[in-house]
């Protein structure tokens, strides 16, 4: 058989098989990532499926392009309204969280594994940040309601604290390698990379807007193969310019997701889809990559590294960047029970193996045997953590209507949403007994399962999700009338 259709079989199997397993992460609780990490293992040579991968280099290189994707297409998904009164909460712990975490990784480490400082301080930068794909799967998919700051603080910090990670694995990467620090050098480094990526990632955004807003191309199907191509070209221009790309991507995404263009709906649905791909493609490939039986051998090592970053090292990190915020103590444990790992520490993790870094392979081991007990023992338990620390509340899914209005931003008209909350004094009442504006209309109620063409006769019901066409102007006066404050 020809090599190219057998690789191409293999490929596309796998990802079919792990698209199939999904299923029992739905049903029993099992993380979706996790199972996808396993099913890697299990393909690989220590494995059933005994292929043989031990490409470092291609696994990081895939690596980077899917986590541009699921940090684009996770901050095109990101509501600001949610995360801008928690904007500081959110940044201080993407940023001291993650020293506090590493370097208090790295003094477990010196102790425990006989490690030179400048090692162990790169161990403890590799493990430092939580993992967006396993964050965003896992609060988004996973059937789990969260009082809706808990869920804004964790989204915004592990979209953006994989930057400050990867700086400090490079910079400890090359003080491997010298024997004198020149601190200017490392914090200009620093800076510039936060500073020209943020910048860098909001510039492209607004241009992207503007762009595919005027460009009126003559497939509609292009529109999605502009974001396709955009993703990787924001992170490599930006990285070749110096700055942070995975900082820039995040922010283009989240920029781009809160602003009108056409296409907007289909777009986002698109980009989730190529997410969700490449969260398959980076386990699936990670997992290959590693040889279970080496794991064996940093068993012990690998349980202490594990329990201590995950009882002892998060919650003190999230514990003082979070000191001088309104969150009670329940709050914040719920935060630092969700320090998830996954494919972005195993991804940094190949970065000493490819550089030649002394000990690469034992961080790799220890990095990998963690990345498993935090989807194994944190991601497996959020919803009962939820429940236990009373951040829990009634899971609120998105509507999905069998239509698409895109809302123009020169246009008076648009179509806005009015949830009817249970127990609404509009419950029971008619339409015609609304009394809403002339020129609002319900041109569709979503209840339940079910769309309704609506008459001046049909009555409001609890939980009804109303689509109304209305002059922007007469927003406020619908939302009135809706609470039946002018009835």
């Amino acid at each position: 058989m020809n090599s190219f259709e057998l690789t191409s079989f293999i490929i596309s199997a796998l990802v079919l098989l792990a698209i199939l397993i999904s299923k029992l992460s739905f049903r029993f609780g099992i993380p979706t990532l996790l199972l996808f990490l396993i099913l890697g293992m299990l393909a690989g040579s220590d494995g059933i499926g005994k292929i043989e991968f031990e490409n470092y280099g291609l696994a990081q290189s895939l690596g980077i392009v899917a986590l541009c994707y699921i940090l684009f297409a996770g901050g095109m998904e990101t509501e600001w309204k949610q995360i801008k009164p928690i904007l500081r909460e959110g940044l201080l712990l993407s940023s001291i969280g993650v020293l506090i975490t590493a370097f208090s990784m790295a003094v477990f480490s010196y102790y425990l594994l006989g490690l030179s400082f400048v090692e162990s301080l790169l161990l403890g930068s590799v493990v430092s940040s939580t993992d967006a794909a396993s964050v965003f799967s896992l609060l988004r998919t996973s059937g789990i309601g969260l009082r809706k700051k808990v869920q804004s603080i964790l989204e915004l910090e592990s979209g953006s604290n994989d930057p400050l990670a990867v700086i400090l694995t490079i910079t400890l990467i090359g003080l491997t390698f010298v024997s004198t620090f020149n601190y200017i050098e490392i914090l200009s480094f620093v800076f510039s990379q936060i500073v020209i990526g943020a910048i860098l990632g909001l510039v492209f955004a607004k241009v992207y807007i503007e762009f595919i807003n005027r460009i009126n191309l003559e497939y509609d199907g292009l529109y999605t193969v502009i974001f396709l191509a955009s993703g990787i070209f924001i992170y490599s221009t930006i990285t070749l310019l110096n700055g942070n790309g995975f900082l820039g991507v995040y922010l283009a995404g989240l920029y781009l997701g809160n602003h009108t263009f056409i296409h907007k709906k289909s777009i986002t649905r698109f980009m989730d889809g190529i997410g969700w791909l490449m969260q398959i493609v980076m386990f699936l490939s990670l997992g290959l990559l590693v040889f279970p039986c080496q794991l064996k051998e940093i068993l012990i090592p690998g349980i202490l590294f594990s329990f201590f970053l995950i009882f002892v090292a998060r919650p003190v990190g999230v514990f003082i960047s979070l000191g001088f915020f309104p969150l009670n103590w329940k709050e914040r444990m719920f935060i630092s029970w969700v320090g998830l790992r996954g494919a972005a520490p195993i991804i940094l993790a190949t970065f000493p193996l490819t550089a030649g870094v002394a000990n690469s392979s034992l961080i790799f081991n220890l990095v990998f045997f963690t990345v498993l007990s935090s989807l194994l023992i944190q991601g497996s338990s959020l919803k009962f953590m939820a429940k236990l620390f009373s951040v829990n509340e009634p899971l609120v899914r998105k509507t999905i209507y069998p239509f698409e209005f895109i809302n123009r931003e020169n246009s008076d008209a648009k179509l806005e949403e009015f949830i009817i909350p249970f127990g609404s004094p509009v419950e029971g009442l008619s339409i015609r007994q609304l009394k809403m504006p002339e020129d609002a209309l319900i041109t569709i109620i979503c209840r339940g399962e079910n769309y309704i063409s609506p008459t001046g006769q049909t009555k409001i019901e609890g939980g009804d999700v109303l689509l109304i066409l209305v002059n922007g102007q007469n927003t406020q006066k619908v939302a009135d009338c809706l609470q039946k404050k002018n009835i």
